[in-house]
């Protein structure tokens, strides 16, 4: 027989219940999972400040409700209630999805996007140099020691640290000739600010950078006919290519690389419904790190330009994504979705006030409240005057209607819009 959780007031939660649910969607909360024992009053705090309003425990498992207790109401087997198609997590993820002893959440940027964003070019500059030699060694034969590159993980770490988006704004912007260097750079910077959200432990946060920084470490062997072709790989060149983790892992093993960095460089392409290669393995069968490895490697390149398509929008890319069922683990997506947003820096969005605008910040307080630039009005069908909204800002009244194609605009530089901060 299923379990019967009750429905309580946030107000009546109590440290030692195990919450099994929360009110309202996963969006607007810091929780990655929806079930977990709490243990720490902050949490308490974070459901007050995220809006939450009511929660399911399970007595079984944790504190009983006192029962003078009222507002309390028992729902079916399961905790299942009519609202639950409202995009919760699921109350019982993969147990090996995430190990962190609380509910695990991305604490706030401690500097200003536009304080970070030259810091953030100047490293990814540095650290596209640094790739490139690596790779250039790869191809020469020299043995490459992946822990040579942790000092450029651990500064990349610290620009995630002090404001995630930033940095992976800026490494998201490459040309064709330097793609593999900064796309390599990108994942880094994309498994880091995961690796936060997740509540990973600092050992598993730099491994997770780490391997993302080598993950493509394999083409550097691959035929440079094929890595620089400038069109659509054929099937038989797309066949050449799918044997760069192999290699990859096997450099890094050879180079000392401790396991889990070698198989994010073997696994990133696996998917979790078994149809990725180069093993086609499934589910828990593929590592946390190597599941996070592929989220992070198919958004940064979907939304970076290459020779034979253009680049998805950010948020065009998170809806595409949500969309492809059984490629991706679906709680460590969730968990990706709130590192990044919904609504990625540099996404073209529509506002309510009929004008268009281009994200330049995460929100504070919901996912779906971040900070943007109007520059276009929808009624005119001309430029306006330049205007940053803070969407969360108490008396806003505009918000976003959804996502634009900046191609069917014909814009195709906004990153102008967001980069002069």
């Amino acid at each position: 027989m299923g379990r019967t959780d009750k429905r309580i007031a946030l107000s009546e939660l109590r440290l030692g219940m195990q919450v099994t649910k929360l009110g309202g969607s996963w969006l607007q909360h810091p929780f990655l999972r929806g079930s977990f024992l709490l243990t720490d009053a902050a949490d308490i705090v974070a459901m007050e400040r995220a809006g939450i309003k009511e929660v399911w425990i399970d007595e079984s498992k944790g504190v009983e409700l006192p029962s003078d207790a009222r507002q309390v109401a028992q729902v079916g087997p399961g905790g299942a209630d009519p609202g639950e198609g409202d995009g919760e997590v699921p109350a019982s993820p993969s147990p090996s999805a995430t190990k962190p002893g609380r509910s695990p959440r991305q604490a706030p940027a401690s500097t200003s996007m536009a304080s970070e964003l030259e810091q953030a070019r100047k490293l990814c500059k540095a650290a596209k140099e640094q790739v490139m030699a690596m790779f250039q060694d790869a191809r020469l034969g020299k043995a490459t020691d992946p822990n040579d590159a942790l000092p450029l993980v651990s500064e990349i770490a610290a620009s995630v640290q002090r404001n995630a988006s930033a940095i992976i704004s800026v490494a998201r912007l490459k040309s064709h000739d330097d793609y593999t260097y900064m796309h390599s750079v990108a994942v880094c910077a994309l498994m880091l600010s995961l690796a936060r959200q997740m509540g990973l432990d600092e050992r598993q946060t730099r491994l997770a950078g780490l391997g993302g920084l080598m993950h493509d470490l394999g083409k550097a062997v691959m035929p440079l006919d094929v890595l620089n072709k400038p069109g659509k790989l054929t099937d038989a060149e797309f066949d050449v290519m799918k044997k760069h983790p192999v290699a990859g892992a096997q450099l890094l093993r050879q180079g000392g690389a401790e396991p889990e960095v070698e198989d994010i460089a073997l696994h990133h392409h696996e998917e979790f419904n078994g149809k990725g290669y180069p093993h086609g393995l499934q589910g828990e069968a593929i590592s946390v790190l190597s599941r996070m490895g592929a989220i992070c490697d198919v958004y940064d390149a979907v939304t970076s330009i290459r020779p034979y398509k253009n680049a998805w929008d950010p948020a065009k890319a998170m809806r595409e994504m949500a969309g492809w069922e059984g490629h991706f683990d679906k709680v460590i997506f969730n968990a990706f979705v709130k590192s990044v947003g919904i609504y990625p820096v540099g996404s073209l969005v529509r506002m309510a006030s009929s004008r268009l605008a281009v994200v330049i910040a995460p929100g504070t307080e919901s996912l779906l409240a971040p900070v943007v630039r109007v520059f276009y009005s929808l009624r005119s069908n001309e430029p306006v005057q330049v205007q940053t909204i803070d969407l969360a800002s108490p008396g806003c009244k505009d918000s976003i209607v959804g996502p634009e194609d900046p191609a069917k605009w014909g814009f195709t530089q906004l990153e102008r819009l967001w980069l002069a901060q």
